[in-house]
C-alpha cells in the first residue's frame, strides 16, 4: 500500500463475505511482493501461497525450509509482533497495516507461541514485562509462574478420580453436603427414574432407583442391567466408570447421594428424567494425557556469555538514620479543577489507622495542566522511628474563597477546601528497603458531596477510604490500607498492620471451593488496592485455580474485565494470569476459544447498532444472519465452553433463531442447540455491548448468597441461578432463561385492552393454568409463592428499584424472576422530583391472586406465604454482618450506586442490624403490610409503562 494512504482501523472488524485485501509480504532475501489475499485464510494457508509465488522470484535457492520462518507484523498497538500461532486468521490477527515480513525463527517456537497466546488472552504483551526491569515485578513472576509450572507438573501424575475433580468439579447444592437421613426424609417421592447410555452406544436403560443411592450403587445397577441384555459373562467393575450428565462437562461421582446433586435437584423440582451416560475410566485417563501433554523441551543455544555481575548496591540500617523523613513533591499532572481555584496537597504518615506525626500542607498553586510545587515537606519523625508497615498518604484539595454573605462584616473571606482525589504509598518495598527516587502515584477521586471536615480528619479518611481510579490523575499508588483488613474480617480473623500474613492464608485455606467462590470478587478486589505485589495471596489464589478448573475459569474473567485499562491494576492482574497460564496451557486454549467468539460478537453488535439506525430491525436481522453464516463466524461461535458456565457446551449456534433485542444497546439473542439427549432444550446466551453489568453480577451474587444460606437452614425458596459475567469494560453476557416471559407480556396478551391489562389480576393465574394443566398446576403455584417470597424479601433488603412488568419474569413452571439490576441500594429513580418506587418491594394484588390459587377467602395459603417471607428476612437479618462487610469491600470496585456511607447505610436499615431479631421481624411486617396496602400504586405505574411501550409479541 503506497504511503500516506489511509487504512481504517475498523476495517478488520467488519464483517463481508469473501472480501479479499492486498497484501504487502517482504521476504528474508529483500525480495518484495504484493498479491490480494482472503481475510478469512489463517497465516499456514498464507506461507504456502507466499512460497509458491517466491518460486519465480530471485534468490529463492537461499531460502531454507518454510517452517525456518515466522511472520512479524505491526499490530494495533504499532509494535512489531511475532506470529507464531499460524493457525489464525489475517483478521484475526489484524495488523496495522496490511503488511507481513517473513523473518529467521529464533528461540524456542513452542515457548514464543505459549508466550504469544498468553499476551492475547491479558491483553498486554509479556515484554512490556520484561522492560520493566522491576525488581519487584521480576522476583514475583519467577516465583509466581515456577509455582505454577511445579502444579502443573503434578497434575500429569494425577489419577484418574483425582484428575476428574480438577478439571470437572461437583455440582452440589448448597443445602444438602452435610445431609443425613433426618434431611433426606423431606423428599416426598424417594424413587427416581434415570435414562442411562454406556459411552459410544446409542442405546440407553431405563433404572429405577432411591434418591438415598451414591452414583455408585446406580452404575452397578446399570452394569448388571447391560450384562443381563447382552448375556455378558464377566461383569465390569462400576468402581471403573464414572456418570456424565448428557450434553454437558458435569459428572456424578464420590460418596454423595444422587438428590445431592443440582442436576438431579434440577429434574426432581421439574419432573423431568435424569439422562447420564456411563463413561469409563481409560476415556478420562486419554483427556487428562491430552490436556496434560507437556510442551516439547528444546535446548536453548548458549549463544551469549553470561551478564558480568552488578555491584551489589551500598545500604545503610535504617538504625542509623536519625535525620527526619523528608519528601519533596515535584509536580502533579492532568488536574481536573477550576482555573479559579489552587491547589494544595496533604500529606500524612500513617501506620494502620493509627496517624505516626501531625499532617504537613503543601503551598498552594494555582491550577494548570501540569501544577509544580517542588517543595520539601519534612516530618515530625525520625527515618530509625518508621514502622515497617508506615503508610504515606496524600489528599489533594482546590482551594476556594467561600462566598461572602450580605450581611456579614467580616473584611477578610474564608477559604473552603474541595477534596479533589488521594493516593496511599507504602514506604517500605517488598526487600523491606526504604524507598527513595522519584515515584509516580495514580491517584484515585474522593467521593463528591457530604460534609466537609478539616484537611487532618480528611486526610485520614482517605488513608482508609476505597474509591475508583481515575485515567486523569497525577501523583501514585492504589495502596488501600484498611481495604486488606476489612478482607480479614470477612473472613472472621484481623491482622495488625493491614498485612496479610501467614495465619491469615492457613484461614483462607479452610474456605470450602464453593465459600471460596463466593469470595472470589472480593479477594480481586483486596489484590486490586495493595502497593505491593503479594505473593502469599496470590499464591493461594492460584493454588486454588490449579486445583479447580471453574475457579481457575472465573478468576480469569474477574481479573479480565476489573479495570484493566488502569496501568498498575493491569500490571498485577496481568502477572497473576501469566502465572496462572503458565500452570494450565490447556485452559488456556478453551479460555483463547471463548475469547474468539467474544470478539465476534463485539464486531456483530457493533454491526447491529448502526445498521438499526438506518433500516428496519427484519431487515438488519437478516444482515445479521448473512454475516454470522460466514465460516469464521460459524467456527468462532460454535463448539465452545459456555464463559457463563464452562460445564455448558455451546454447541452448533442456531443462526435462524438468533435475534436482537429492542433497547437502546440493543443486546445480541444468540441461540444455540443442545447435545443432551432426551432434550428439546436449547440453550440461549445474552450480549451486551455498553452496558456495565458489574453490578448486575454482584446483585445476583448476592441472591445466590441469600439462597445458599436459606437453604442452610431447610429454607428451600426455589431459585432461577440464571448467569450474569461481566468480560470487559461495559461488555457481558446473561444467560437467557428458557421457557419464560414477562409479566408485560403476559398481561398484554391475556387482555384485550393494553389500558387495563395492568389491572387484570386474573391474567397470570389464567397463563399458568395455560402451561400447568391437570395436577401440575399446584406444583407451579407452589413454586410461584416460594420463589415470590425470596424476591419480596432480597430486593426489599437490596434496595433493588426500578421496578416494572418488563423485568420480572415467570418461567412456564411458575418460578417467578427479577432481571435488569441497575439500580440498588435505594438508589431509586425518580421523575419531576417525585421518586418512582413508593412501595417497599413488589407485592401485587395478582401475585396474592395466584398464591391464593384464586380463591380470595384463602387466607392459610396467603399466611403460609408470608411465614415464609419472614422466616427468609430472619435468617438473612441474622447474617447481616456478613453482606455488611461484602458490600464494604465493593465499595472499591468503583460502581457508582455504591461508592459512599450512605449506600452501606441503607443496607444497615433494610437488615435491621443493631436490633434483635424480634425488632427486626416487626420492622419487616411493617414494610410487608405497606408493599400490600400500597401495591395499586405498583400497578398505575405498569399500566403507565405498559402504554409507552408496546409489549405484544
Amino acid at each position: 500500500m503506497p504511503l500516506g494512504i489511509d487504512w481504517p482501523m475498523e476495517f478488520w472488524t467488519e464483517v463481508e463475505k469473501n472480501r479479499s485485501v492486498v497484501v504487502d509480504f517482504l521476504l528474508p532475501t529483500g525480495i518484495y511482493l504484493s498479491f490480494p489475499v482472503s481475510r478469512n485464510a489463517n497465516l499456514s494457508t498464507i506461507k504456502q501461497m507466499l512460497w509458491h509465488k517466491a518460486q519465480n522470484e530471485p534468490l529463492f535457492h537461499m531460502l531454507s525450509d518454510p517452517k525456518a520462518y515466522v511472520f512479524t507484523c505491526v499490530n494495533q498497538t504499532a509494535e512489531q509482533q511475532e506470529l507464531e500461532d499460524e493457525q489464525q486468521r489475517l483478521c484475526d490477527v489484524r495488523p496495522f497495516l496490511p503488511m507481513l515480513r517473513l523473518v529467521t525463527r529464533q528461540g524456542d517456537r513452542m515457548e514464543k507461541l505459549i508466550n504469544s497466546q498468553i499476551s492475547l488472552l491479558i491483553g498486554k504483551g509479556l515484554h512490556e514485562f520484561d522492560c520493566l526491569q522491576d525488581p519487584e515485578v521480576n522476583d514475583f513472576r519467577t516465583k509466581m509462574c515456577q509455582f505454577s509450572e511445579e502444579a502443573a507438573a503434578h497434575r500429569q501424575q494425577l489419577g484418574w478420580e483425582a484428575w476428574l475433580q480438577y478439571s470437572f468439579p461437583l455440582q452440589l447444592e448448597p443445602s444438602t453436603r452435610s445431609w443425613g437421613d433426618s434431611n433426606t426424609s423431606q423428599i416426598s417421592n424417594p424413587d427416581l427414574l434415570v435414562n442411562v447410555k454406556f459411552e459410544g452406544s446409542r442405546e440407553s436403560f431405563t433404572i429405577q432407583v432411591s434418591t438415598k443411592d451414591v452414583p455408585l450403587a446406580l452404575m452397578a445397577c446399570a452394569l448388571q442391567k447391560k450384562a443381563k441384555v447382552y448375556q455378558h459373562l464377566t461383569m465390569e467393575q462400576p468402581e471403573d466408570y464414572v456418570l456424565q450428565v448428557n450434553g454437558r462437562h458435569e459428572y456424578l461421582y464420590g460418596s454423595y447421594l444422587l438428590c445431592q446433586f443440582k442436576y438431579i435437584c434440577s429434574c426432581l423440582h421439574s419432573g423431568q428424567t435424569p439422562h447420564l451416560t456411563m463413561v469409563h475410566s481409560s476415556s478420562i485417563l486419554a483427556m487428562r494425557d491430552e490436556q496434560s501433554r507437556p510442551a516439547p523441551q528444546v535446548q536453548k543455544p548458549h549463544t551469549k556469555p553470561p551478564p558480568i555481575p552488578m555491584k551489589k548496591p551500598s545500604s545503610v540500617s535504617l538504625w542509623s538514620l536519625g535525620q527526619p523523613f523528608c519528601i519533596e513533591l515535584i509536580q502533579g499532572s492532568k488536574i481536573n479543577a477550576d482555573e479559579q481555584m489552587k491547589l494544595v496537597v496533604q500529606a500524612g504518615l500513617f501506620h494502620g489507622n493509627e496517624m505516626l506525626c501531625k499532617t504537613i500542607s503543601s503551598l498552594e498553586v494555582s491550577v494548570c495542566s501540569e501544577p509544580m510545587w517542588k517543595q520539601h515537606l519534612e516530618f515530625d519523625i525520625n527515618i530509625c522511628d518508621l514502622p515497617r508497615m508506615a503508610r504515606l498518604c496524600f489528599a489533594l484539595y482546590a482551594v476556594m474563597e467561600k462566598a461572602k454573605k450580605a450581611y456579614s462584616s467580616k473584611k477578610k473571606s474564608k477559604k473552603e477546601d474541595c477534596p479533589i482525589a488521594w493516593a496511599n504509598l507504602m514506604l517500605f518495598d517488598y526487600k523491606d528497603q526504604l524507598k527513595t527516587g522519584e515515584l509516580c502515584l495514580y491517584m484515585w477521586p474522593s467521593v463528591p458531596g457530604g460534609p466537609r471536615p478539616s484537611r487532618e480528619r480528611l486526610l485520614e479518611g482517605e488513608a482508609s477510604r476505597t474509591g475508583s481510579p481515575t485515567t486523569t490523575s497525577l501523583l501514585p499508588s492504589d495502596e488501600k490500607g484498611d481495604l486488606v483488613l476489612n478482607a480479614l474480617e470477612l473472613l472472621d480473623f484481623s491482622f495488625p498492620d493491614c498485612h496479610v500474613g501467614s495465619f491469615a492464608i492457613r484461614s483462607l485455606q479452610k474456605l470450602t471451593d464453593d465459600e471460596l467462590f463466593q469470595c472470589l470478587l472480593q479477594l480481586v478486589q483486596v489484590l486490586k488496592y495493595k502497593s505491593y505485589l503479594d505473593c502469599e495471596l496470590t499464591q493461594f489464589l492460584l493454588d486454588r485455580a490449579l486445583a479447580n478448573r471453574k475457579i481457575g475459569h472465573f478468576l480469569f474473567w474477574h481479573l479480565r474485565y476489573s479495570e484493566m485499562h488502569v496501568p498498575s491494576v493491569a500490571l498485577r492482574f496481568g502477572l497473576i494470569m501469566e502465572a496462572y497460564f503458565r500452570g494450565s496451557t490447556h485452559h488456556m486454549k478453551v479460555l483463547m476459544k471463548q475469547v474468539e467468539a467474544l470478539s465476534k460478537l463485539k464486531a456483530l453488535s457493533d454491526f447491529v447498532k448502526v445498521s438499526s439506525q438506518k433500516t428496519t430491525k427484519p431487515q438488519t436481522k437478516e444482515l445479521m444472519h448473512l454475516y454470522m453464516r460466514q465460516d469464521t463466524y460459524l467456527e468462532a461461535l460454535s463448539h465452545l465452553q459456555s464463559p457463563l458456565d464452562p460445564s455448558t457446551m455451546l454447541a452448533e449456534v442456531c443462526v435462524e433463531r438468533c435475534t436482537f433485542m429492542d433497547s437502546k444497546m440493543k443486546p445480541l439473542w444468540i441461540m444455540y442447540s443442545s447435545e443432551e439427549a432426551g432434550s428439546a432444550d436449547s440453550v440461549g446466551i445474552i450480549f451486551k455491548n455498553g452496558d456495565d453489568l458489574r453490578q448486575d453480577m454482584l446483585t445476583l451474587q448476592m441472591i445466590q448468597l441469600m439462597d445458599a444460606l436459606w437453604k442452610q437452614e431447610g429454607l428451600d425458596l426455589r431459585m432461577t441461578p440464571y448467569g450474569c459475567l461481566p468480560t470487559g469494560d461495559c461488555m457481558g453476557l446473561i444467560e437467557a432463561v428458557q421457557h419464560s416471559d414477562t409479566i408485560a407480556n403476559i398481561q398484554l396478551n391475556q387482555s384485550n385492552l393494553a389500558a387495563m391489562a395492568a389491572f387484570n389480576k386474573d391474567a397470570l393465574l389464567n397463563w399458568l393454568k395455560s402451561k400447568n394443566p391437570g395436577e401440575a398446576l399446584d406444583r407451579a403455584i407452589e413454586e410461584f409463592t416460594l420463589s415470590c417470597a425470596r424476591y419480596c424479601v432480597a430486593t426489599y433488603v437490596l434496595g433493588i428499584g426500578d421496578r416494572h412488568s418488563d423485568n420480572i419474569m415467570v418461567r412456564e413452571n411458575g418460578q417467578l424472576f427479577h432481571i435488569d439490576f441497575g439500580h440498588f441500594l435505594g438508589n431509586f429513580k425518580t421523575k419531576f422530583g417525585i421518586n418512582r418506587e413508593r412501595v417497599p418491594f413488589i407485592l401485587t394484588h395478582d401475585f396474592v391472586h395466584v398464591i391464593q390459587q384464586g380463591k380470595t377467602s384463602d387466607n392459610e395459603k396467603f399466611e403460609r406465604f408470608r411465614g415464609y417471607c419472614e422466616q427468609a428476612y430472619s435468617i438473612l437479618q441474622r447474617h447481616g454482618l456478613l453482606f455488611l462487610q461484602l458490600f464494604t469491600l465493593m465499595q472499591a470496585a468503583g460502581l457508582p450506586e455504591l461508592s459512599s456511607s450512605k449506600d452501606i447505610q441503607y443496607l444497615k436499615d433494610t437488615l435491621a442490624l443493631g436490633k434483635t431479631e424480634e425488632e427486626g421481624l416487626k420492622h419487616f411486617r411493617v414494610k410487608f403490610n405497606e408493599a400490600l396496602r400500597e401495591s395499586w400504586k405498583t400497578k398505575v405505574n405498569w399500566l403507565a409503562h405498559n402504554l409507552t411501550k408496546d409489549n405484544r409479541q
